[in-house]
């Protein structure tokens, strides 16, 4: 005769079982033995040039939207401040110098290396 409490029991004899399996201790396994690694670059030569190119980029923006100051500090010359060189030229060539950084952070080295 069945009872309604064998069925309860045999659920968790097996989940108990499945628990025992699932948390035994793992014996560490030694990793297959591989060829040592050549030292990978992240980015190749080429890239370091944009990345130099760019900061110089960025720097002669920043230097374009130097300046503007006067010796009295009790004049504001508007002409100097709000020059288009300051407020339009700059921040263009600083965006342009941001865009050559992204382009050298992104691009993928050509792979000069040939397979033995």
């Amino acid at each position: 005769m069945c009872r309604r409490t064998d069925g309860f029991f045999l659920y968790f004899a097996a989940l108990n079982t499945w628990y025992m399996k699932a948390t035994r201790p793992v014996t560490p396994t030694k990793a297959p033995a591989t060829a040592p690694r050549k030292d990978v670059q992240l980015f190749g030569r080429e890239n370091y040039r944009w990345m130099l190119i760019g900061l110089v980029i960025l720097v002669i923006g920043f230097l374009l939207m130097a300046g503007g100051g006067s010796d009295n500090p009790n004049e504001f010359l508007v002409n100097e401040v709000y020059s288009p060189r300051r407020i339009t030229v700059a921040p263009i060539v600083i965006l342009l110098g941001i865009v050559v950084e992204i382009y050298a952070l992104v691009r993928q080295p050509k792979n000069t290396t040939t397979a033995d």
